[in-house]
Formats: C-alpha cells, sequence, structure tokens
C-alpha cells in the first residue's frame, strides 16, 4: 500500500511541477492560463512539493501571497498528516 502511495505522491509532485512551467510559459506568451484554483487542487491532491518546486524553479506565483502562503501551509499539513498516519495512534 505504501508503494502505491509513494508512486502516486510522485506523480502528483512531477505533474504539478509541469503544470507550474507551462502556466508560467503561457503567462510570458500571452495565451490562457491555468486557472489558479487548478494550481491549489494539485497541491491539495499530492503535489505540493511539485508546488514549492515549481514556485521556486519558474519564479512562478512567488509574489501572490495566497500562493506564498497557501502552497507551503498545504505541504506542513500534508507531511504532518502523512508523519501521524505512520506514527500516530497504533490500534
Amino acid at each position: 500500500m505504501w508503494k502505491i502511495f509513494a508512486i502516486f505522491i510522485l506523480f502528483m509532485t512531477v505533474v504539478t511541477f509541469i503544470v507550474f512551467g507551462i502556466d508560467k510559459w503561457k503567462a510570458a506568451h500571452e495565451r490562457w492560463r491555468v486557472p489558479e484554483s487548478t494550481l491549489f487542487l494539485l497541491a491539495a491532491f499530492g503535489g505540493s512539493l511539485g508546488a514549492l518546486l515549481g514556485m521556486q524553479v519558474w519564479r512562478h506565483k512567488t509574489q501572490h501571497w495566497t500562493f506564498r502562503l497557501g502552497i507551503p501551509l498545504i505541504f506542513v499539513l500534508q507531511v504532518g498528516l502523512l508523519l501521524w498516519l505512520v506514527y500516530g495512534p497504533q490500534p
């Protein structure tokens, strides 16, 4: 089960990183953009590390306070949840 979970997280991280890069390219070329809600949903569904990396590598959404605070908060909550699942109360 953990192997499938790890593969899913890796997949979401890569997809989210790529989508941040695509949105940055579209912004620079005045094309249709990826909605901010989609970027947040990708982060919330396991791609928060990819979102953080995408913000830094592509220098994308770094001036938006909702992203500067929201994406790290999602990441911290996900890591906290994972730690609780692994080390939390055992039956």
